[in-house]
């Protein structure tokens, strides 16, 4: 790509460009290929979640911002491998919940928690680069969905459990190895590859092709992006590298570990053989190595 076509990632720039109220539509556009309907945000929320002691958890994400609706988005870039990540994920959307409702206020204050999770390394197995995950209770008989009625205003209405509880959706951006067609495919190629058409029609895109140009940069942006880039192929260099040495000293552990059963073994059944024809235990322990103790329990 040349740089006249170039386009910042979109991993940096939701750190640092997408925070202003002028490009807010680049993160719409995102949020509403996901959801398939428009949406609308009207502010960025602090997202350092409050401790309330002192060894209580940070829960940083990148973006925490609020919709039209009194929704809540949670918006986060992991580009390298974290062991609990779905426990963090969790985390987060609890803390959330429970930071925007009063001590005092009843439950119906609650606001609906959406976390968007962009992930650049493998989180497991699957084959498809997007997932979405939601509560619903259903009948473990009937098989129906249990809707829940609730007073609004004076009057009674059925809501899902759905329109309640938090979502979860699961970008897995390394899976996506297609053709970009439809909206959300073009987002999913600009997350990966930084792909962004000449003529694309996709929410947020069209911002971004705007307001994310790299020649759009000034020198000193240009300078933390390009040292951001060196950063994050480092790290996977180093990371590649931990991968690659640790699956060879698994092989050679696997190969010595081998070996040793193998001598093992060995050593048990010359000490059956012995301890058969009346050897003492003691002479035993001397010529195979064995402890005492095991040798007491052939």
């Amino acid at each position: 790509m040349n740089a006249d076509n170039r386009y910042v990632r979109f991993d940096w720039a939701v750190k640092r460009m997408l925070r202003d109220k002028a490009n807010f539509g680049v993160l719409e556009g995102l949020i509403t290929v996901l959801l398939n309907e428009p949406v609308h945000i009207v502010e960025l929320l602090e997202s350092e979640g409050n401790q309330d002691f002192a060894d209580d958890k940070f829960n940083r994400v990148d973006v925490k911002a609020k919709n039209d609706k009194e929704e809540i988005f949670l918006v986060e870039v992991q580009l390298t491998r974290e062991i609990y990540y779905l426990e963090r994920i969790l985390y987060g959307t609890a803390k959330a919940i429970t930071e925007h409702i009063s001590l005092g206020n009843t439950y119906n204050e609650i606001k609906k928690v959406y976390s968007i999770n962009i992930i650049y390394f493998d989180l497991g197995k699957g084959a498809d680069y997007l997932y979405h995950g939601q509560n619903k209770f259903v009948g473990v008989h009937t098989q129906d969905t249990l809707r829940i009625s609730t007073k609004e205003n004076g009057v009674i209405r059925m809501r899902m459990p759905e329109e309640i509880f938090p979502e979860y959706y699961i970008i897995r951006v390394n899976e996506f190895n297609q053709i970009a067609k439809t909206p959300l495919e073009e987002w999913i190629d600009y997350l990966k590859n930084g792909h962004i058409k000449d003529n694309t029609t996709a929410p947020g895109l069209q911002e971004a092709r705007a307001k994310l140009q790299y020649l759009m940069l000034d020198k000193k942006e240009r300078h933390a992006y390009d040292e951001h880039l060196n950063a994050i192929m480092i790290q996977n260099d180093v990371l590649g590298n931990a991968r690659l040495e640790g699956l060879a000293e698994g092989r050679a552990e696997g190969r010595a570990e081998g070996r040793a059963e193998g001598e093992l073994k060995k050593a048990m059944e010359f000490a059956r053989m012995m301890k058969s024809e009346g050897e003492t235990i003691e002479k035993i322990a001397h010529y195979t190595g064995l402890s005492i103790e095991d040798i007491s329990k052939l």
